[in-house]
């Protein structure tokens, strides 16, 4: 019986990882998508797709498994999973994942 629990919770589990990992990318695509097809003079931000959509991703399973965690009721995983979110989200604006394409930021008055 108590395998049978475990292997349903590392099911919710492996479920919310997914799941966190999906809503990461889908907060990701529009900014995504701005920077890889929508740019001034068709400029692209390659750097959107091979750092953003990893960083989001990470994020969001990162997040939603600290909130298993909580609801699970263990504190140190989840405490750990904050903390790798709090690293994930600094290393994402260090670099600006989430950036634009850099003629739309810079453009100036003309624009």
């Amino acid at each position: 019986m108590e395998t049978r629990r475990e292997a349903l919770t590392g099911t919710i589990g492996c479920l919310t990882a997914v799941l966190g990992a999906l809503a990461g990318i889908a907060i990701w695509f529009p900014y995504g998508r701005r920077g890889l097809f929508g740019g001034f003079e068709g400029e692209t931000n390659p750097a959107v797709l091979w750092l953003g959509l990893p960083v989001m991703a990470l994020g969001g399973a990162a997040a939603a498994l600290a909130v298993f965690a909580l609801i699970r009721g263990r504190w140190r995983p989840a405490l750990g999973l904050v903390a790798a979110v709090a690293g994930i989200t600094a290393f994402g604006y260090g670099f600006d994942v989430l950036a634009g394409t850099q003629a739309l930021e810079d453009c100036g008055s003309p624009c």
